[in-house]
């Protein structure tokens, strides 16, 4: 990642954060996570709707978000995904988090607040969808549900090669709420996306993975009832 000299002003408002986020802690919240499966190393429990009221108080900033990322806190690492500016997150910087996301709330929270908004989205998000890593391939599938709903004015052809990725995603039961989302999100678009979405639902359809069926028959009437809207 590119080194960034660092200033007196964003050190201040790093230390305001830190301690702002150790007065709002929550040990009851942290417990259920972790009893959840939601685990982090370090986990003061402080509820989104705080959080994302915290990061209100402050201006966007690349470089307080770089330094609470490297916090690695639950809420330094969220409110990175909420304070940083995408107009100056790199390529280098997107795999590098993504890549050490432990589970899958940091993961949603960078692709909605942040990865959809940089220029490497859509290259992105294709591309981690072909990685080696769960959570790699989560935020990947993540990712285009997101752009589908928040690009409306991205052409149907930019979401195409994503159905070539989903048929093998698909057999992954760890991915099947992510999948279901996505897709429903790309269906939903326009009728040309809808009928190519119900197509992909045939495909799972005929997979040897009970997941990948039983994805391909939810989302199957539920796009046959989006169909519809297009009608």
């Amino acid at each position: 990642m590119d080194l960034i000299l660092d200033n007196k002003d964003t050190e201040k408002k790093y230390q305001s954060i830190l301690s702002k986020i150790k007065l709002a802690r929550n040990g009851d919240i942290a417990d259920a996570m972790k009893r959840g499966g939601i685990i982090y190393k370090m986990n003061w429990g402080v509820s989104l709707v705080v959080l994302r009221e915290m990061a209100k108080e402050f201006d966007p900033d690349h470089l307080l978000a770089l330094k609470l990322w490297n916090k690695q806190w639950r809420e330094s690492m969220i409110l990175a995904t909420l304070l940083d500016e995408p107009e100056f997150v790199s390529e280098e910087q997107m795999d590098f988090w993504t890549k050490s996301f432990e589970n899958t709330e940091v993961a949603e929270m960078a692709s909605t607040h942040l990865w959809v908004k940089t220029k490497f989205a859509f290259a992105k998000s294709l591309e981690w969808c072909r990685g080696k890593k769960h959570l790699v391939r989560f935020t990947g599938v993540h990712l285009m549900g997101r752009l589908a709903i928040v690009e409306k004015n991205a052409l149907d052809e930019m979401f195409e090669l994503f159905f070539d990725e989903l048929p093998t995603l698909a057999k992954d039961p760890k991915l099947y709420t992510v999948i279901y989302r996505s897709v429903l999100a790309m269906g939903s678009r326009s009728k040309l996306m809808n009928d190519q979405s119900i197509e992909l639902t045939k495909t799972f359809q005929l997979s040897d993975s009970e997941s990948a069926l039983k994805l391909g028959g939810e989302l199957f009437d539920e796009l046959t009832f989006v169909r519809s809207n297009f009608e």
